[in-house]
């Protein structure tokens, strides 16, 4: 019970308690009141009905009780892929982009990764409630240092609260390094606390660059096949769009047209009339 709560029970009791005591001392107050003149009697019938109107007052918020507000939700964590459950292999992950993979995916490519580097690594991130530290690496001597991951999309930057909540997580885990890993990059505000409570930070070039140097990890690079396969047929249009555009020298527009080994030149419209040819 709050002390809002606790003071208006307080009033609503005192106020029952004067109403029976009045009813049973009513002899008593009714030869007093004899004796009043009438400013006495005006000022007792005030009071009288000030007690009566606190007490209706009193019993409806009593009844009512308190109302709870929502509850908000923080946003800080929006701008990062949600940590789903995958049931990719090792393997599978080794073999991913970074931008196929989920929180909880990139994680544990980073704790493979810190394996092979001769770490002891523990996950303490697993479920999402990592509270700032999503592994905790251990070097042979024993150091320890607090990692947090992000797996940010390239137009999103670390802020500064990140920063500020894995300084103070480390502690928690008894860690004295800090590690800062993301797909991005850190805002400029993000940096200088980086810098100012000494956490090392890695942002994406760097966090490619350090996987591809150990060699395990190796995507395949969907994207570049589907860029080289875009880039033909943008070229085939360019081709046939300058074969639109080139001209005869008997004044007819000349178009792509492919030899006996599928080799693309440009031929007279006209063909068989006119049987001129350019290469492309």
């Amino acid at each position: 019970m709050g002390t809002g709560e606790a003071c208006n029970c307080s009033l609503v009791l005192g106020a029952v308690y004067i109403l029976f005591t009045c009813v049973d001392h009513y002899d008593e107050i009714k030869n007093l009141v004899k004796g009043w003149n009438a400013t006495g009697m005006i000022i007792g019938f005030v009071l009288f009905i000030v007690m009566i109107s606190v007490c209706v007052a009193l019993i409806p918020i009593k009844r009512k009780g308190r109302v709870r507000k929502p509850r908000i939700r923080s946003n800080s964590n929006k701008t990062q892929r949600p940590r789903t459950v995958q049931n990719r292999s090792d393997q599978e992950i080794l073999s991913s982009s970074l931008e196929s993979l989920s929180r909880a995916e990139f994680e544990r490519l980073l704790a493979l990764y810190f394996r092979d580097q001769g770490y002891e690594v523990k996950e303490v991130g697993v479920g999402g409630k990592d509270g700032g530290v999503d592994l905790v690496i251990i070097d042979q001597r024993g150091e320890k240092t607090a990692v947090q991951a992000k797996c940010y999309s390239n137009h999103n930057s670390v802020g500064v609260q990140i920063v500020r909540e894995l300084v103070g997580a480390k502690r928690n885990h008894d860690c004295i390094l800090s590690l800062l890993i993301t797909t991005s990059d850190l805002t400029e505000p993000a940096k200088k606390e980086a810098e100012q409570f000494r956490v090392d930070y890695w942002h994406g070039a760097v966090v490619e660059q350090k996987l591809k140097a150990w060699g395990k990890w190796q995507p395949t690079n969907k994207k570049s096949k589907a860029n080289s396969i875009r880039s033909d047929v943008q070229k085939s249009q360019a081709q046939v769009a300058a074969a639109k555009e080139t001209i005869c020298s008997c004044g007819a527009p000349m178009v792509s047209r492919k030899g006996k080994e599928g080799k693309p030149f440009l031929g007279c419209s006209t063909f068989p009339r006119c049987r001129q040819a350019r290469s492309v």
